[in-house]
């Protein structure tokens, strides 16, 4: 053996240790740990390398620092005056089955829950449009939209016209649109927007800043004058109008419509993102204008992201199905459980709490199908029932424990959303709501189709195969 054979052997060999340290140091789950050491021990070179092409999560630390650097947090912090709420002074019962639920949020969020509000469904883009555009068009002072996908076809420019008018009037109009996402569409938004008179509109991360397919902000936003607000799981497209004949690819989704004391929530995280994006301070600075208690709801705002110390939105999951004593009802359209939740819905229906998961029957991103229903014969196993619901493709979200707790938002139950992507969601406390919003998932659930056990065992090898693939790919989708 040479000399340079013998140099280029021990800086491989130490490559692979000082590798190997790393994930021993930084890796939390133990499986993964172990099976990265003995790679990157065995076969240094390829094993190395591969942990810090695939095992590091660069994401995350990428938006950590920026956390650490101030890019996401605005000086002033918004006030909630009178608003805050504990949930024992309207159901004592209820607060003492949730008082974990109620600490882990309290503590993942760093945000209190409020009192007074009003919480409606909109279905479809038939009718949540509509809703969103008058609220546009009614607006006095201030007009803040951030999306995720804003198309630029016959939906979008209802929008672009609608925002355009509010400037010409000397509203405020703030748009952050993900630089990603306007990519859907052709021509893209942004340029549609800046075209519009006193538009002020910025790109989430643009692209210019580096591919990032992941750190995506897919928040949906719209704060009106401080006073009515909406979010939920809808974009600004076509796609969303289910009853346009012409629609080739319809897209059932909900969003909802928010009054009261929480449209200060929606409007603090709205600033977050635009200081984020260009480091002005809220405008809350110079005025504040009181929101009127509107209703019954008691909510508080998760905003989540890889910037945050805690993966707020998993650990209050985890939290509110440990809390569960009836049911549970899930909808969603894409369905990777973490091992967390996995476990938390294995163990909820195992205390005989009726868990159910209803997914779109033919999904538009199949790969994510597959590898979801390599996961089901675990979650089956244990009890959770899951249904496969008709067309058209259904984009909604939502998480209902007993008929009082309610998540929605923008997150769905897969890594991209709960570790890689900015998301906003509510948890909403209302009886009224959770129990309308359980019996309309009741009646779809009673038309969809239950997925068996006996479906998933007679799939042939080539389909189980690969669905085991995607599975294994499933924390990169």
């Amino acid at each position: 053996m040479t000399l340079l054979e013998t140099f280029l052997g021990a800086v491989i060999g130490i490559y692979g240790i000082a590798t190997s340290v790393h994930a021993l140091l930084y890796k939390r789950d133990p499986r993964s740990t172990f099976g990265w050491a003995v790679m990157c021990l065995l076969v240094p070179a390829l094993g190395a390398t591969a942990y810090w092409i695939f095992g590091v999560n660069r994401i995350r630390t990428k938006a950590q620092l920026w956390q650490k650097v101030g890019r996401f947090g605005p000086a002033s912090e918004r006030a909630y005056p009178g608003a805050a709420v504990t949930l024992d002074s309207v159901h004592p019962v209820r607060a003492e089955i949730m008082s974990a639920l109620l600490r882990i949020s309290e503590r993942v969020t760093g945000r209190p829950l409020l009192r007074g509000n009003c919480v409606e469904p909109l279905y479809n883009g038939e009718i949540a449009y509509p809703a969103m555009l008058a609220a546009i068009e009614r607006a006095e002072r201030s007009v803040y939209l951030c999306t995720y996908i804003f198309d630029s076809d016959d939906a979008g420019m209802r929008f672009v016209d609608a925002l355009g008018a509010a400037a010409a009037r000397g509203v405020d109009v703030r748009v952050i649109v993900d630089a990603f996402g306007e990519r859907y569409a052709r021509p893209r938004i942004s340029k549609l927007l800046r075209r519009r008179q006193g538009i002020k509109v910025v790109r989430f991360l643009p692209l210019t800043n580096g591919l990032r397919i992941n750190l995506r902000n897919h928040r949906k936003i719209l704060v009106v004058d401080g006073q009515v607000g909406f979010t939920g799981g809808m974009n600004i497209g076509q796609r969303h109008m289910v009853e346009d004949p012409a629609n080739r690819s319809p897209t059932a989704d909900l969003h909802f419509r928010i009054t009261g004391p929480a449209v200060y929530a929606l409007e603090h995280v709205f600033f977050e993102d635009w200081y984020f994006c260009t480091g002005q301070e809220p405008v809350w600075n110079r005025v504040d204008h009181a929101t009127e208690p509107a209703g019954t709801a008691m909510c508080r705002a998760i905003s989540d992201g890889p910037n945050q110390e805690f993966e707020a939105l998993t650990w209050i999951l985890v939290g509110a199905l440990s809390t569960a004593r009836q049911r549970v009802q899930i909808m969603t359209p894409y369905f990777l459980p973490s091992r967390e939740l996995t476990s938390a819905l294995n163990a909820a229906a195992l205390r005989g709490v009726a868990v159910d998961v209803i997914l779109p029957a033919k999904n538009n991103l199949p790969f994510v199908a597959w590898a979801a229903q390599a996961m089901f014969d675990e979650l089956m196993h244990y009890g959770v029932r899951i249904y496969y619901q008709p067309p058209p493709f259904n984009h909604s979200k939502l998480f209902i424990v007993d008929e009082l707790y309610v998540v929605l938002g923008s997150a769905n139950l897969d890594p991209r959303s709960l570790r890689l992507n900015f998301e906003f969601n509510l948890e909403v406390y209302d009886d009224i709501l959770a129990e309308k919003l359980g019996e309309q998932l009741d009646d779809l659930r009673n038309r969809s189709r239950r997925v068996s056990a006996e479906e998933l065992a007679a799939r042939p090898f080539a389909i189980k195969l690969r669905d085991a693939v995607a599975k294994l790919l499933s924390p990169y989708l």
